[in-house]
């Protein structure tokens, strides 16, 4: 076994720990620590791949800003505890049946790449991951759907502004 390949397990370990436990915890403010706790294992991810821009992007915009924004929101709203009430039926075998399917398709999946991609991983070109080449994609390719989620950001800055406005004018 590779180091790089014990490190990707160890940290898909954690990931999938942080995850669970981000669903399961009955505190928000934990909930929010345990998905930074994820953002920062898939940031690892990135620099496993040797993207380290891309990583610290992701801990950047999402460890960090969004989760203060996560966080204050929180804080503001209170953190009272969710009592879970009584579960629909039918929703216990569903579930089941659906993580026993999820769970027989990811071993699946797992023996046939395992099989048949025996030393046939290409390398990563130098440049993967370099702002220069992000740019360059982001400009070229995706142009379009780079310009509709700059559209998209502003109509929820105007749209946030109108809210705030309408209920200053309420209070008042």
């Amino acid at each position: 076994m590779t180091t790089d390949l014990a490190l990707f397990i160890g940290l898909a370990l954690i990931a999938i720990v942080s995850a669970v436990s981000m669903l399961v915890s009955r505190n928000a403010v934990y909930s929010a620590l345990f998905l930074v706790l994820n953002f920062l294992t898939v940031a690892m991810f990135y620099l496993l791949l040797h993207a380290a821009f891309i990583a610290m992007v992701q801990i950047t915009v999402y460890a960090g800003a969004i989760m203060v924004l996560f966080l204050f929101v929180i804080m503001l709203l209170g953190t009272e505890r969710e009592e879970i009430g009584g579960s629909i039926r039918w929703q216990m075998p569903v579930a089941i049946v659906l993580a026993v399917g999820l769970a027989a398709e990811l071993v699946i999946v797992i023996f046939r790449s395992a099989a048949g991609v025996q030393g046939q991983i290409a390398a990563l070109p130098e440049s993967f991951g370099s702002p220069a080449s992000i740019g360059r994609l982001l400009f070229s390719e995706y142009l379009v759907p780079f310009e509709a989620v700059s559209i998209l950001l502003l109509v929820a800055m105007i749209g946030t502004i109108v809210l705030t406005l309408n209920k200053g004018k309420e209070s008042r």
